[in-house]
């Protein structure tokens, strides 16, 4: 366990803290870390086998921060369930996990999370493959080039990273209510650009640009945290965002090779974008939840004049996500 800091301490290891993270550069690249890890104020490491006997699920765990999020919590003793599209790549990835830890559990379960009839499907087939279910990482994610649709008729980026992780989860709750389940949304830091489109969630006005929907849908399910929290508080769930920096995923070198070419050396690792994640679900007790974590802090959801968003556009949006995901009570306790 670290030493509690000095106060001097903790006010200066605070301050160099908070000077990384409205840099962006310093904060969000393998800088960030590597300094915050030599500061007094932060926070232990879990103890090892800290998540012996619990369940995890991670979706688009088959490369980059899903499945390095998938190893590390094998690596505390997890039971982890890839929730993947490909097959071929789960069987590769539970290859590559087990080869990392020999003795670990990892189960496979096929969903195209953007498909919210498959979601539904894979949800009732964890429900009953399942005995409870302690951790549920959304970090499925895709930037399409061009705007495309998901079966529904759902624009695909919010299917994907709202709508689809907000049902798997309602779904979920008889499995995690009174474990003191951790969600975590994995999220990105191109959503402090972008203010929340309440009046556009399907991305209809306008010219589409596959970085601005990512960025939009983000900035969509940071703005719904407290909205989550406060709905599934009941169930004793901790709902949350991280941020992962500028990791170095495959996700980057295909959706954006300008931008990974010029940040390449800085780039973080997939272990360490997914290293908040993880230290998160192991925490115990766990921290307070609806809020942005990054680098074991939580942070400000916006940096940027003009992104703040008033209750009633959250309410707005929640009402669009309420009737698109088909919730049995709608918004009723949004």
């Amino acid at each position: 366990m670290s030493p509690t800091p000095s106060g001097a301490a903790a006010a200066v290891g605070g301050a160099v803290d908070t000077v990384l993270d409205r840099s962006v550069v310093l904060g969000f690249s393998r800088i960030g870390p590597a300094v915050r890890r030599r500061l007094p104020t932060w926070p232990a490491d879990p103890a090892p086998g800290a998540l012996i006997g619990r369940h995890a699920a991670v979706t688009g765990a088959t490369s980059g921060l899903g499945l390095a999020t998938a190893l590390g919590l094998l690596r505390l003793g997890a039971t982890v369930h890839l929730v993947v599209r490909n097959p071929e790549k789960a069987e590769r990835a539970r290859a590559t996990l087990l080869d990392e830890v020999p003795d670990g559990a990892v189960e496979i379960h096929l969903c195209d999370v953007a498909d919210l009839d498959d979601v539904r499907r894979v949800s009732a087939e964890l429900l009953a493959a399942v005995p409870h279910l302690d951790v549920l990482v959304h970090n499925a994610g895709a930037m399409p080039p061009t705007r495309t649709e998901s079966p529904q008729g759902h624009e695909l980026t919010m299917a994907l990273h709202v709508l689809g992780p907000v049902l798997m989860t309602e779904l979920l709750l008889p499995a995690m209510t009174g474990r003191h389940a951790r969600v975590v949304l994995v999220t990105s830091g191109g959503m402090y650009a972008q203010r929340l489109r309440e009046d556009d969630p399907e991305y209809r006005t306008g010219d589409y640009s596959g970085t601005t929907a990512y960025a939009r849908s983000k900035r969509a399910q940071v703005e719904l945290l407290p909205v989550l929290q406060e709905r599934w508080a009941g169930a004793g769930v901790e709902v949350y965002a991280t941020h992962p920096g500028w990791a170095d995923t495959p996700g980057v070198v295909d959706s954006l090779p300008t931008f990974h070419r010029l940040t390449g050396p800085v780039l973080r690792d997939a272990a360490e974008g997914a290293e908040t994640t993880v230290w998160l679900v192991a925490q115990d007790p766990p921290p307070p939840g609806g809020g942005l974590w990054h680098d074991r802090r939580e942070r400000p959801t916006h940096v940027r004049p003009g992104t703040r968003t008033e209750g009633a556009s959250v309410r707005r949006l929640w009402d669009w996500v309420a009737d698109g995901a088909r919730l049995a009570d709608g918004g009723a306790r949004a």
